[in-house]
């Protein structure tokens, strides 16, 4: 059985970055070969055994290098066990924090310190981080807490009027502490000591009684130095505020719903994504332009540039040097503020959330599998069965799976 896991799944990888890399130089046009096809669905359940086995046993570096984990033979477990692994976030060493399920589900959030995972507050609702100065928001029932640092000093407490009935679906608080921006299905809202403010969307006829401020596909982001709040949804576009929520300017989606928002490190750039169904176009949009712009939708202009045209993008991050975008194919992807693609690598399933280490060399990356993958950028493939060319390291994955009796590492 191990034999035929490991031949079959190189040759299964090989297969897939072969037509990747040909897909991406000649143009998928002209791929003339099918799709290839991993030949293991029938081992999962005893891997899947004796992967247990191997965590009771405190075995499982062993079981690593005999069964080298992979995506694609275990999708019927990860169909009816998977949920998404959302609001991760950096700490410090090599330490996060990450919740469990959706906005609408009951959460669980927990903290991972190396490969140990010890569960935080059931009532912990939601979790964010700040863009700078290391700035943490906790929300639980109907009140948010900012805090200096994880653990560290209260520096305030928000009482929402209501909790949202659906749920948080994620926060960010101000570099300072004394804002939040509150990401929800029923709006979008800056929270702060004097007000509730929605932000987005925005009643345009103050006479229609059936208005209501609920959303899909919300989204929403902060500039690292707090000048900026973009906000978006499935049925507007995205729209550039200051930091007291009054309207700057707009951005109209290149692909058919606005679906994520992010700055670059340094904030010289905007990119916003748009999405239909698996695919999508994303723009980057430059930050000197953002006060009075008005990108048209589905419309080339000068005013922006194509970073990417074929991704959803459900999560990301910004690094010193370029982009890191997770997609509904499961793909991260590091692509640079012209639209180069610098790697890269395939882990499963939609990603729901990343956070990476301060020096920017450790990649936390979650998805809708209810995996966590823990990634060393730049170390180099662990086995032959890695797909993409990022040259990455995978120290180990979590599977957080409903139903489970506990958490399996792989």
């Amino acid at each position: 059985m191990q034999e035929e896991w490991n031949s079959k799944g190189e040759q299964y990888a090989k297969e897939i970055n072969e037509m990747v890399a040909f897909g991406e130089t000649n143009g998928w046009e002209n791929w003339k070969g099918g799709e290839p096809e991993d030949k293991r669905h029938h081992l999962a359940e005893e891997v899947i055994s004796k992967l247990k086995q191997a965590n009771l046993a405190n075995d499982v570096e062993r079981f690593r290098e005999q069964f080298p984990p992979s995506h694609s033979p275990i999708i019927s477990y990860l169909d009816k066990k998977g949920q998404d692994i959302e609001q991760l976030h950096f700490i410090d060493d090599q330490k996060i924090v990450f919740l469990r399920g959706a906005s609408y589900e009951k959460r669980q959030a927990y903290l991972l310190n190396n490969d140990q995972v010890l569960e935080l507050d059931e009532k912990i609702d939601a979790i964010g981080k700040s863009k700078q100065n290391n700035i943490f928001a906790i929300a639980i029932d109907n009140k948010i807490t900012t805090f200096n640092g994880w653990e560290g000093e209260v520096i305030n407490e928000f009482i929402l009027n209501e909790k949202p009935i659906y749920g948080i679906t994620y926060l960010i608080p101000f570099n300072d502490g004394n804002k939040v921006l509150m990401v929800t299905e029923e709006g979008i809202y800056l929270i702060s000591k004097n007000e509730e403010k929605l932000i987005h969307p925005v009643k345009e006829d103050e006479d229609d009684e059936d208005w209501s401020p609920s959303i899909s596909m919300e989204n929403a982001t902060l500039s690292n130095d707090n000048t900026y709040i973009v906000v978006g949804d499935q049925g507007y576009d995205h729209r550039v505020l200051d930091a007291e929520g009054n309207f700057l300017g707009s951005i109209g989606p290149q692909s058919s719903y606005p679906h994520f928002c992010l700055f670059s490190k340094d904030d010289s750039q905007l990119i916003t994504n748009a999405c239909y169904f698996y695919n999508g176009v994303t723009i980057g949009v430059a930050s000197d332009k953002l006060n009075g712009a008005k990108i048209e939708p589905y419309k080339k202009s000068d005013d922006y540039t194509i970073i990417n045209n074929n991704m959803r993008i459900y999560a990301g991050l910004a690094t010193d040097q370029y982009y890191i975008l997770g997609d509904a194919n499961g793909y991260i992807k590091a692509i640079d503020k012209e639209g180069n693609k610098i790697w890269q690598h395939f882990l499963g399933s939609t990603i729901s959330g990343m956070t990476i280490s301060d020096d920017e060399k450790t990649l936390w990356v979650g998805s809708y599998s209810g995996m966590l993958h823990k990634l060393i950028l730049g170390k180099g493939h662990r086995d032959s069965h890695t797909i993409g060319d990022g040259n990455h390291y995978e120290e180990f994955r979590l599977l957080i799976w409903k139903e489970e009796p506990q958490i399996w590492k792989w």
